[in-house]
């Protein structure tokens, strides 16, 4: 017997929300440049090659869900990771996907082993 779930939809709709941050291939760019350390909004700019109106559209969006902080010096913004556990997610996540890619290839190796002894 399966009981009903009495998860609030506000939590529910949090949490989405949250994966929803990390479901953007340029944000995940950002954060792995941020692994290093605080970086100026130029810094971001040059290292995922895109421009200073869509990183800082990003990272927006981040400090908003609480996974970076900004800080300001003179005309420069710096970011940072201010939520370190977002990178054990992204590891936890890359580990997943990369056991998935190792099964796969076993799958493949198999069928072309499996052919050539035909």
């Amino acid at each position: 017997m399966q009981l009903p779930d009495t998860t609030p939809t506000e939590v529910v709709q949090q949490v989405a929300e949250y994966f929803s941050v990390l479901s953007e291939p340029t944000r995940l760019r950002i954060l792995n440049v941020l692994r290093e350390g605080e970086k100026c909004v130029q810094e971001l700019v040059e290292a995922t090659s895109t421009s200073q109106a869509n990183v800082s559209k990003h990272l927006k969006v981040m400090v908003q869900a609480g996974i970076l902080t900004r800080r300001t010096e003179g005309t420069s913004a710096f970011y940072k990771v201010d939520d370190e556990l977002i990178y054990e997610l992204c590891n936890l996540v890359c580990d997943r996907l990369a056991t998935r890619i190792e099964q796969q290839a076993k799958y493949f190796r198999s069928f072309t082993l499996t052919s050539e002894n035909r």
